[in-house]
């Protein structure tokens, strides 16, 4: 072979080995790139995970309503992202997690066995009578029938008879429709706490049951028994009443909320009961089921059906007066049927008796009325006029008076609670029990005071219906359609306390009514919501104006104008209307599958498949081994070309570098990039906020916030940074031109920073998750309280939890989001340890000052140098 032969054999060789190192370079980039791209989908899955944890957490504390609907849309979305979270894990490093599947499908049916209903019996009489009612039936004719029927069995008081349809009848009448798949599909499409979307939900619904037929044996049933009752009584009527499941429960009185038809033909019980069936679904009863937390499926609608007495007076009483001297019985009256007190409609006569023996009236307050209620044969319910000696004459005599409170103190005794109980006088003078359920709110009581000092008195008087004190700006609902527009923090002002304003109840500051008592329905639901509330207030339409600021001091029977702090301080009352309710319940189930986090340290052997026990254990397993797969310099194949240590002024940083795709300006190789070397526009930016003004170091903290860093370390291990593997001291960047993602830890807080800022105004945002420090709970939201005021101002929309807070701006052009970026990095940097410092609001007031002072500082300096 010629020497020219052999150079160009040599040339041949080196050219073959070049294109075959350069093919091995592309794969390995291409390998790189699919690699960091399954980073990415974990990161992002693992956000929207923890995002889904504090949306159930923030739940718990019961200080809002959601549906049954919201906590299986919760779990939904963390077990999705879970899953996508351990599929990425596994492709990144070639399926050696495979058991985390099987832990996620064993979470996952533990957490359905806790969303899916509770069964119930399959068969069972459609009708009882109601002599066979009773405590150990609830669960089949409703408390309220439950207790009319153990009473008539063991105590001697007359009540009328009767029967009810029970919850197998209900539910013959639901399945013989095909109805609930269809009420269940039309309840999970709405919002709850969108009124316009609940009216129009109970219209369709109410209309859906309305229009179905009742199954030929349960009318069949229901005539059997009307029949029993009605022979020889040609004239007989009816009062058909609901009797749900969890009716006139303890803490959940659902009063008013339900229908109530008067006067009923025995030939029209059928079509009453599809009624009464069909208010299952108004708006006051789907409301007040979303704010208790009350699933639709555990409210089957029993029914009631009790021989109608046309009273000659009638009305509530409680055995002990919630309002006022619990030493008293409160006893609200007035002439003919008792709808009027009620339903808070009427003028009552009020008396209270000591409950102590001898039983005396100790106090009697006669109403002033034009009518009164009775029954007609072709009318149902009529108003007959009173003449004005009648209208003056008292609803009862002592003697009446006496025999009521000896009534409702004989069922106090027998039911061992206090009771609130609707009595009649039938026209042949006997005293009727039709009805008696747990009195709420029976420990309150009105706190009694002089006017502030100052304070302008606008009307005195009226009745004190719900304690407390509330302010807001005025607002009169006179039709429906208004409480579509009632502000949340209004005073709700109506003509008559009538049930049907109760679904605005949640959202209303205290509630003043021209007319009403305190036995009336709003008023129970107003004290069981604990929103203060004044009724039969003179002149109360004609003295208040819309828009108008006022303070409603329902305990003094006051209303002043304006905001008078001296009231409201102390004085509101909880409203933790979900703690224990079967919603909350289900969702404390579940979260014990999903938030509890068992995995603290990653370098103990049980930090490892087997061990993780919830779904939050899984996604830090994830995250941690993601992180470590990524980030492995010393034996990762992609050593050098994925993460690079990065270094400034010389310095080597613990920083470390990801290029995704031109975030570098030039190739760079070994193992340490310098920040020259980087041109991400988001990261740069990023990068300058956090250098831009030197930290000054740890803040000065008072021996509390000393104390507070050591007993939050102490209760922690986990902040313990002594005890922290290498890896949890780095920071991760993540770049290309215009993306960067940083996960980073600053003096005990961790942070995530995700941003776009590239040519396309719509495609670019900042996003910014801020999350823990060393100090206890309440120093920790006052920095992130701090945090949230000035990213509010500067464009972010801010959301707290707790001590994490979510940022995020969208939609911004690429100059602007880049400031952003500025301003989050100087965050990072001098929020560091400022949690031990907070410990006051004024503290948490100066320190958000001092961090506008900064950002101010650094658009200036940006604006200087562009």
């Amino acid at each position: 072979m010629s020497i020219f032969r052999a150079f160009g054999s040599l040339f041949q060789k080196d050219r073959v080995a070049g294109e075959e190192e350069l093919r091995r370079e592309e794969a390995v980039r291409a390998a790189f790139k699919a690699r960091c791209a399954r980073f990415k989908a974990l990161l992002s899955a693992n956000k929207r995970a923890l995002g889904a944890m504090a949306g159930l957490e923030e739940a718990m504390r019961g200080e809002r309503f959601f549906s049954l609907t919201f906590v299986r849309a919760g779990c939904t979305t963390v077990l999705t992202n879970v899953y996508n979270m351990v599929r990425s894990l596994n492709e990144l490093c070639d399926n050696a997690y495979a058991p985390l599947v099987e832990r996620i499908q064993e979470i996952g049916a533990a957490i359905t066995a806790d969303l899916e209903p509770k069964g119930h019996a399959e068969s069972g009489p459609l009708v009882l009578p109601l002599e066979e009612a009773g405590f150990a039936l609830s669960h089949e004719v409703g408390g309220k029938m439950a207790s009319l029927g153990e009473a008539r069995r063991n105590l001697s008081q007359d009540i009328p008879d009767g029967f009810v349809i029970t919850a197998a009848g209900f539910r013959r009448f639901i399945e013989a429709n095909n109805l609930q798949e269809e009420i269940a599909r039309r309840g999970q499409l709405i919002d709850p706490s969108n009124l316009q979307e609940v009216f129009e939900l109970s219209d369709s619904l109410q209309k859906l049951l309305e229009s179905a037929p009742v199954p030929a044996d349960l009318a069949a049933a229901i005539n059997e028994y009307a029949g029993r009752i009605t022979a020889g009584r040609p004239e007989a009527r009816f009062a058909v009443r609901s009797s749900a499941i969890g009716e006139d429960a303890q803490g959940a009185s659902f009063a008013g909320q339900y229908r109530t038809e008067l006067n009923v033909a025995p030939e029209h019980l059928v079509g009453t009961f599809r009624t009464i069936a069909a208010g299952k679904y108004s708006v006051t009863a789907m409301t007040y089921r979303f704010n208790r937390g009350i699933p639709d499926h555990e409210v089957p609608m029993c029914v009631g059906c009790l021989l109608m007495i046309d009273a000659l007076s009638g009305g509530v009483a409680y055995s002990r007066d919630p309002l006022g001297d619990p030493r008293s019985v409160l006893i609200n009256a007035v002439p003919g049927l008792p709808k009027s007190v009620v339903d808070g409609t009427g003028e009552v006569d009020v008396y209270r008796v000591s409950r102590e023996v001898p039983h005396t009236v100790t106090e009697r307050s006669i109403g002033r009325r034009a009518s009164r209620l009775a029954c007609d044969r072709v009318e149902g319910i009529v108003e007959v006029p009173l003449s004005e000696q009648e209208a003056a004459t008292p609803s009862l005599t002592d003697e009446q008076a006496l025999e009521v409170a000896r009534l409702t103190l004989g069922l106090e005794s027998f039911y061992g609670t206090p009771q609130d109980v609707e009595w009649a006088y039938a026209p042949d003078g006997r005293l009727l029990l039709l009805q008696s359920r747990a009195l709420p709110g029976a420990d309150l009581g009105a706190h009694l005071h002089e006017p502030p000092e100052g304070a302008e008195q606008l009307a005195e008087g009226g009745v004190c219906a719900a304690p407390g004190a509330g302010s807001g700006k005025v607002f009169f609902l006179r039709r429906n359609a208004d409480m579509l527009r009632f502000p949340s923090g209004s005073v709700l002002v109506v003509e008559q306390a009538h049930a049907r304003w109760a679904p605005v109840l949640g959202r209303a500051a205290a509630v003043v009514a021209g007319a009403g008592g305190a036995a009336g329905h709003l008023a129970g639901v107003a004290r069981e919501y604990g929103v203060p509330a004044l009724f039969a207030l003179p002149g109360a339409l004609d003295i208040l104006k819309e828009g108008m600021e006022i303070t409603v001091d329902a305990d003094a029977r006051r209303v002043f104008a304006g905001r008078v702090e001296e009231l409201l301080q102390g004085n509101a009352m909880p409203r933790r209307l979900f703690a224990g309710s079967p919603v909350h319940t289900v969702l404390a189930k579940v979260v014990q599958h999903i938030v509890p986090l068992n995995l603290l340290y990653p370098d103990a052997p049980t930090f490892a498949p087997a061990y993780c026990r919830t779904l939050h254990d899984i996604t830090r397993f994830c995250h941690e081994k993601a992180v470590e797969e990524m980030f492995r310099l010393d034996e990762n194949i992609f050593s050098g070309r994925c993460g690079k240590q990065l270094k400034y002024k010389g310095a080597k940083l613990q920083y470390f570098v990801v290029n995704l795709e031109n975030g570098f300006c030039q190739t760079v190789d070994g193992r340490y990039v310098d920040i020259d070397q980087i041109c991400s526009l988001p990261m740069r930016a990023l990068w300058n906020g956090m250098i831009a003004i030197p930290w000054s170091g740890p803040p000065s903290a008072s021996a509390r916030g000393f104390l507070s860093v050591m007993a939050e370390s102490a209760a922690n291990p986990e902040l313990e940074i002594t005890n922290a593997s290498t890896r949890m001291l780095r920071n991760y960047f993540m770049i290309d031109r215009h993306y960067c993602n940083l996960q980073a830890s600053f003096g005990y807080h961790f942070c995530t920073v995700e941003a776009q800022t590239g040519e396309s105004e719509q495609e670019n945002y900042v996003s910014f998750h801020f999350k823990g420090g060393a100090a206890n709970l309440a120093r920790r939201k006052l920095r992130v309280q701090a945090v949230a005021d000035v990213l509010a101002e500067n464009g972010f929309i801010v959301d707290v939890r707790e001590d994490t807070l979510s940022a995020r701006a969208e939609e911004q052009p690429a100059d602007e989001a880049l400031d952003l970026l500025r301003i989050i990095g100087f965050l990072l940097v001098h929020t560091r340890q400022m949690d031990a410092a907070l410990h006051r609001e004024d503290s948490r007031v100066s320190f958000a000052d001092q961090l506008r002072k900064g950002i101010a500082e650094i658009l200036k300096m940006d604006r200087e140098t562009a």
